[in-house]
């Protein structure tokens, strides 16, 4: 349902549920954010919970971040959020008795956060250890080069923590802007799950969000794939972590055939990249495959952790794989890609928060909510030759690749090589 001032809310009845989850999703994230202001969302997510202030007939209601936390937890409520490149949520999961009071405070959060300068200062030295913390991990590093890889400098290439030199300069002026600019009704969805009367969570909604300017933002272009190679040597690290991958189609497009073909590839002991790459060659310790579909772009991700001298064999076998695949899905394992993807389904449905997130992502970019059994029947139905066709058009496109941790001089180019190989 959509709210007067323009927010739309979900709410899942789960009358059997022990808790309840409420959640705010804001279509506003580092995607959005311009070169300048890179990182600035994920400051912003930090310094939502250091305080609000709240003008209302009774005065100004302002509370700390102490207090912030201590109303939560006085409920026994968790909260917290995060920040991804399409959007930031706010979060809590308590009492279902506590639905509505969830809902004022998560709008409180949301709506009319203080944003106090001098929290600013300290938080900033948090978020700049958890970038030297970032800086330093090979599989967060490799993923960063992946996406600069795959779309070179669009704003979705972009990382969510943003550059060390952002971080040391954001204002609050620059925080009370950025919010200003995105936190619009027609941005936001609000989600409640659990053992709730929908017309109850309506008029707490309605009240919680009254206040939530009106607008909505544009959405972001979707990329041009780049396609190109990159790699970082990291210093102490004796192990190699490998991200490559193609460009599939963005969540906007409403494609299900990505998501199966990963798992078909990759989910699972028993599937064709961890028997052939772990089990069979011993080529990694570690490996999976994923389909990461965004608002405005996507990959088809695969990646592997192993010994550096194993980086090039491993990318001859998957490519190999791949070529397999584009020629002949096996049914067998695309019924089992389907059953996985089927208890993944009922399992988010259980945890709440992620069936929300799926729900309201899917809505901000199609405008349009399937009913849980006519998603898995789409999912069900993609075909062992849709499989197959989907793979070869996979391989139209040169792949990304991103090599970390344990890089020796001239692997870029021995990768490179091996690609332009395999691709013939």
């Amino acid at each position: 349902m959509v709210l007067p001032g323009g927010v739309r809310l979900l709410v899942g009845c789960a009358p059997h549920a022990g808790t309840c989850s409420v959640a705010v999703f804001v279509r506003w994230g580092s995607a959005h954010e311009s070169a300048r202001t890179n990182g600035i969302g994920h400051v912003l997510e930090h310094m939502a919970f250091k305080g609000t202030a709240v003008e209302g007939p009774a005065g100004r209601r302002v509370r700390d971040a102490r207090q912030v936390n201590l109303e939560a937890e006085r409920l026994g409520a968790e909260v917290n959020a995060h920040t991804d490149k399409d959007h930031t949520a706010f979060y809590m999961r308590g009492l279902p008795q506590h639905a509505g009071r969830m809902l004022q405070m998560l709008a409180e959060i949301v709506l009319h956060p203080s944003l106090p300068a001098d929290e600013l200062e300290r938080e900033r030295q948090v978020l700049l250890q958890e970038f030297a913390e970032d800086e330093d991990d090979p599989v967060s590093t490799a993923f960063k080069l992946f996406d600069k890889a795959s779309f070179g400098l669009h704003p979705a290439a972009q990382p969510v923590m943003g550059t060390r030199r952002n971080l040391e300069h954001f204002t609050r002026d620059d925080l009370v802007a950025h919010r200003a600019a995105g936190y619009l009704a027609g941005n936001v969805v609000v989600g409640v799950v659990g053992a709730v009367r929908p017309e109850e969570m309506q008029r707490e909604a309605e009240r919680a969000f009254a206040a939530m300017p009106a607008g909505a933002v544009a959405p972001v272009d979707e990329p041009p794939w780049r396609g190109e190679a990159l790699t970082r040597a990291l210093e102490g690290s004796s192990q190699s972590h490998l991200v490559f991958g193609f460009p599939v189609p963005p969540r906007r497009a409403d494609d299900p055939v990505a998501t199966v073909a990963a798992a078909l590839l990759g989910e699972g002991m028993s599937s064709p990249l961890l028997d052939r790459v772990r089990e069979r060659r011993g080529l990694a310790y570690y490996t999976a495959c994923s389909a990461d579909v965004l608002d405005m772009c996507g990959q088809f991700v695969i990646e592997a952790s192993m010994a550096a001298d194993d980086a090039v064999p491993l990318l001859r076998e998957v490519m190999g794989l791949l070529h397999e695949h584009a020629r002949h899905a096996d049914p067998a394992d695309l019924e089992r890609a389907r059953q996985q993807l089927a208890v993944r389904s009922l399992r988010a449905q259980e945890r709440g928060l992620r069936w929300l997130e799926d729900l309201a992502l899917d809505w901000m970019a199609t405008r349009a909510l399937r009913p849980e059994a006519e998603r898995l029947a789409r999912l069900h139905a993609v075909s062992a030759a849709d499989v197959s066709a989907f793979f070869e058009r996979l391989l139209r496109h040169p792949p990304a690749l991103a090599l970390t941790g344990a890089v020796a001089r001239g692997m870029r180019d021995r990768l490179r090589k091996a690609l332009d190989a395999s691709l013939g």
